[in-house]
């Protein structure tokens, strides 16, 4: 019989992991996702919008564009201020607060659209965060994702850094969230519409060395990955990182680009 797995010893272990390193450097390079996104809800002037697992605030900004009323909310309150310093910078006036995706500290069908790229993803416990998202959003709401596919460049970093330091038995991948059976499975039975359309997001960088440096330094999976290894498991996971990324990179010699396949999803509340 299997042990089950502890939710909140994971859960602790992620928070540590993205409070570490700077996920904002990474994160600016993905806003036009949370652009994206926010035309695909269509959202409107002065709707309530709520963002979940903000990170640095990408899908917030968007939002705050729009002229909508935004509640930003991640479990790390070191990633909500970089989005709050992103949006003093363009006078957007955005509520930041401190909230767990699993346990949203708000009222049933409170919010016109509840966003999250690339995000609420990764929550330990991925049911109870889907019904939480289901909760808050009003009949006729839109909840809008980026989910990272199991197949694209990211969900295939991931299996590579899950070979060189599994992940706790039991663990559900993050990459669920980017399977269309996976979204019907918990939002369907709930009265929701489930639209999915592949898209495609291009990492650039100067080469897989320069990728790996700034992955390494900022991104706070990968960080404490290669924090947690001994330096000979250290470049053994860089060398199968590296190989990955060049077998993945489409500009050749001169430079990087390297397409990481997403779902954007617009789940609609009958």
């Amino acid at each position: 019989m299997s042990t089950p797995i502890d939710l909140t010893a994971l859960k602790n272990r992620q928070m540590a992991a993205w409070a570490s390193g700077d996920y904002a450097v990474i994160g600016t390079t993905l806003q036009i996702v949370g652009e994206q996104l926010a035309e695909a809800c269509d959202l409107l002037c002065d709707e309530q919008v709520l963002d979940v697992a903000a990170g640095n605030g990408n899908a917030t900004l968007a939002a705050a564009r729009r002229g909508c009323r935004v509640i930003s909310t991640d479990y790390v309150a070191a990633l909500l201020e970089r989005g709050e310093d992103r949006a003093r910078a363009e006078r957007l006036n955005v509520t930041f607060q401190v909230a767990d995706a699993e346990a949203l500290p708000f009222d049933d069908a409170s919010f016109d659209a509840v966003l999250s790229t690339f995000g609420v993803m990764f929550t330990p416990d991925q049911a109870k965060a889907a019904a939480e998202l289901a909760r808050v959003c009003r009949p006729g709401g839109r909840i809008g994702l980026a989910n990272w596919t199991p197949e694209g460049f990211v969900g295939q970093m991931f299996k590579t850094l899950g070979r060189h330091l599994p992940p706790p038995p039991g663990a559900q991948p993050p990459s669920q969230w980017g399977t269309e059976a996976w979204l019907h499975t918990h939002f369907d039975e709930r009265n929701f519409l489930v639209q999915v359309t592949r898209k495609t997001f291009n990492f650039r960088y100067r080469s897989a060395a320069h990728f790996i440096d700034t992955f390494r330094a900022w991104y706070g999976p990968v960080h404490k990955a290669f924090a947690a290894l001994p330096p000979e498991s250290g470049l053994a996971l860089e060398n199968d990182l590296a190989d990955l990324i060049n077998r993945s990179n489409r500009a050749g010699d001169k430079s990087l680009v390297v397409p990481s396949e997403y779902l954007e999803v617009v789940i609609t509340r009958r």
